[in-house]
């Protein structure tokens, strides 16, 4: 996983590349909830404010968010090719205490996004919302999803407290994932941490609470979700399940598999743990991560990662480089060899996603 790194004064040139992006998002109807579920669960469901008009938050209000056709055009403004698309206003609804509710706005969502991205599904890659209250559930949804052109699943990345990943609830379903040859997804912002619906309110308006959430919390929910998925063995039952950790960054993660390999190691024998493998390697073998706004990162990128971290844009959202993409990316990664950057913002996510 080395390479040669190029010169720190000389950029690689990056004009001829094709660019996917591994992580950008729709901009769901905020009423999409309110008009099509059922009256007897429209309270269990948080309702979101009308899309605004205008304001500082440029991105947000790019059409292409919610009009797939205005979104070719936007891409193409861009310099992006293809993107692998998630929800903005759903990433809320995976702290849902109804089980029935949560399914309900998921079903809702998902054919809304199978419409979306009907105009052009090699290009754009919608991840389909699945509930993982009910297992039996899920995977009939994931193969409803998959039949109707999306692809993989989006799971919470922080379990109801009642079903952590550590139990065996969910090996029906990555078993199920693992058949189909689709990814699973771990979102920032989805589930029962911080970001939860609960506490919604109060990450809002306690400015600590804000910034501890948006590092410390953020990175705490993800590495103990990637912890129990690990060392509880689901890559050693399912080796060909893929699973994919989403606007988490990157930098962290080296430093993190080398304490697990330490640690796993160092215990071996004492500490039992169903995996035959240190960690790193269920990691490489079968992880991949997306990298947006990551200084750390980028520098790691040129003897670490290679294989198994993806670019994106996070598009359109207001933190999106857009229409800047190709600029943006050049500065941040033309140190890199040719060869390396293409892997970063092509060839990996072509090695999980159905892209043209």
């Amino acid at each position: 996983m080395t390479s040669v790194q190029s010169s720190p004064n000389q950029l690689v040139d990056i004009s001829g590349e094709i660019l996917i992006s591994a992580d950008s998002h729709v901009m769901e109807e905020p009423n999409l909830w309110e008009l099509n579920l059922p009256d007897n669960l429209k309270n269990d469901v948080p309702s979101f404010p009308p899309r605004p008009k205008t304001g500082t938050a440029m991105a947000d209000q790019r059409p292409g968010g919610y009009d797939s056709k205005e979104r070719m055009t936007e891409m193409e403004i861009d310099g992006v090719s293809a993107e692998v698309l998630y929800p903005t206003l759903g990433l809320r609804l995976f702290s849902l205490e109804s089980p029935e509710a949560q399914e309900a706005c998921f079903r809702i969502y998902n054919d809304w996004l199978i419409n979306y991205c009907s105009i052009s599904p090699k290009r754009l890659v919608g991840i389909p919302c699945i509930s993982m209250y009910n297992i039996e559930n899920a995977i009939k949804e994931l193969h409803r999803t998959h039949e109707a052109g999306l692809y993989g699943a989006l799971v919470w990345q922080v379990p109801h407290p009642d079903l952590p990943f550590t139990g065996k609830h969910y090996d029906k379903f990555w078993a199920a994932a693992q058949e189909l040859e689709v990814p699973i997804h771990l979102h920032i912002l989805t589930g029962f941490d911080y970001s939860s619906d609960a506490n919604f309110a109060s990450r809002q308006a306690d400015p600590l609470l804000g910034h501890r959430g948006s590092v410390n919390l953020k990175l705490q929910s993800v590495t103990n979700s990637l912890f129990d998925l690990i060392f509880t063995g689901v890559f050693e039952r399912f080796p060909k399940l893929k699973a994919v950790i989403v606007e988490s960054e990157i930098g962290w993660i080296p430093f993190v598999l080398q304490q697990w390999d330490y640690y796993y190691k160092r215990f071996l024998g004492q500490r039992i743990v169903p995996i035959t493998m240190p960690p790193s390697e269920y990691f490489y073998r079968n992880i991949f991560a997306t990298f947006f706004n990551d200084a750390v990162g980028g520098q790691l990128l040129s003897w670490w990662g290679q294989d198994n971290c993806m670019w994106s844009t996070d598009y359109p959202h207001p933190n999106s480089p857009w229409p800047n993409s190709r600029k943006v990316l050049q500065e941040n990664l033309g140190h890199l060899p040719i060869e390396t950057l293409r892997k970063l913002v092509n060839t990996n996510v072509k090695k999980i996603y159905p892209i043209g």
